[in-house]
């Protein structure tokens, strides 16, 4: 089995532990910026769904601000983020190249994603769940935490299927810029030095990466209905 392997693809058989260092440096990265960047996205997503106009705590000003910031990150193409932040990437993870500086700008490009997945789902909850809530003598807090995130958990499951997809994408392109992980791994070879059989493999594995994340999170979200 490992001769046929290494007939196939040399390239990837003669470097297995580096690829296995990539995909771990790829799930880091994916992990550490994706747990920031659901607190930050939920925080976010409700405070924009109770500031807004008609909301338990409306705040317009408040809305309009945080709202603006969210569309501006959510706009700049993450390739030019990355350069971008390099600034404050470096004063945040002391340097702007390798894992450690690819989470910052990660985080960056992820929490404004995951914010708009999230307020989407706050959303859905039928206003009806909201005035009943209040007409027992419900607080906000109450009703942020009974009514808005207990009742969209389903709608959370699938935001963050689809963002931790995204992000997977993301950690990818970081690697072009040097960031580590799969991305950096098949540029490096399988771009640059023109060894296809690596760049295959990468491919394979994102793929499977991703297959993987959204038939857990079908799972999930499917037993979260019921």
């Amino acid at each position: 089995m490992a001769d046929f392997l290494t007939r196939i693809m040399p390239n990837v058989m003669g470097r297995i532990p580096e690829l296995f260092s990539s995909l771990w440096q790829t799930l880091y990265m994916i992990l550490a910026s994706g747990i920031v960047s659901f607190v930050f996205g939920i925080v976010f997503a409700v405070i924009l769904t109770i500031s807004r106009r008609g909301g338990i705590l409306e705040n317009i000003p408040l809305w309009t601000v945080l709202d603006k910031i969210i569309n501006f990150f959510r706009s700049v193409p993450f390739i030019i983020l990355i350069a971008l932040l390099i600034p404050l990437t470096r004063i945040i993870a002391g340097t702007a190249i390798g894992v450690r500086g690819a989470i910052p700008p990660l985080i960056f490009g992820t929490a404004p994603f995951f914010t708009r997945q999230m307020e989407s789902a706050l959303a859905e909850i039928d206003q009806g769940s909201i005035e009943a809530a209040q007409s027992m003598g419900t607080g906000p807090v109450g009703i942020i935490f009974r009514v808005y995130l207990k009742e969209s958990v389903p709608g959370i499951i699938r935001g963050v299927t689809i963002t931790i997809i995204s992000l997977i994408g993301l950690t990818a392109m970081a690697g072009a810029v040097g960031g580590g992980g799969l991305g950096d791994f098949a540029i490096r070879y399988g771009y640059q030095r023109y060894q296809t059989d690596i760049t295959i493999v990468t491919v394979i594995i994102l793929i499977l990466l991703v297959s993987l994340v959204q038939s857990l999170g079908n799972f999930f979200a499917k037993k979260a209905s019921h």
